[in-house]
């Protein structure tokens, strides 16, 4: 067999593994990383403190920010997707059956497939997706406190001792609010 002939098949090979999400790749923070998503911007974005561009890989461990009217949705194949929506700031962590999102500010969109477990947390506590079943809901810190609205399935959010049970058409929260303040 020629040479060309195996160092194409090793680059298909290579590509196929890279697309699947399954291989190795290196973020900018130069962690090893197992699982990837990929990026969609709208407006001014950032991974780790540099400009990003729809098309972009986003590893897990990476942080992602979106300016004033701006948002970024990473798709993560069969387990969901995580939307960082206008003014958010979001540390992800994924892996083959986990979403974990680590919010500063703003807000964040979660949509979790059957069998993956989908979490994210805030100064206030922490909002967890049953994973038996498909998920959707949105964490919202803009006001100073932490906002869960679900629009699918079924979450926990997880305070001070406390746990409330969220169902779909529902939200509840967390934390104090700041006094006249708004959600968009």
């Amino acid at each position: 067999m020629s040479t060309k002939i195996v160092n194409l098949r090793c680059l298909a090979l290579a590509l196929s593994i890279a697309f699947a999400g399954t291989a190795q790749f290196v973020s900018t923070s130069g962690h090893a990383q197992d699982a990837m998503g990929q990026l969609t911007v709208t407006g001014k974005v950032s991974v780790n403190g540099k400009p990003a561009a729809t098309g972009d890989i986003v590893a897990s461990g990476d942080g992602v920010q979106t300016a004033k009217g701006s948002s970024a949705v990473v798709s993560l194949g069969k387990l969901g997707r995580v939307e960082a929506l206008p003014e958010s700031k979001a540390n992800l962590s994924f892996d083959g059956g986990s979403i974990k999102v680590a919010l500063e500010s703003g807000r964040v969109r979660l949509s979790s497939s059957s069998g993956t477990g989908a979490r994210s947390s805030t100064r206030d506590g922490e909002a967890v997706a049953d994973a038996t079943q498909e998920n959707s809901f949105t964490v919202d810190t803009t006001c100073g406190d932490t906002l869960v609205s679900v629009q699918t399935g079924r979450v926990e959010l997880r305070a001070g001792g406390t746990v409330k049970q969220i169902a779909a058409g529902s939200q509840d929260s967390a934390g104090t609010a700041k006094p006249g303040c708004r959600r968009q």
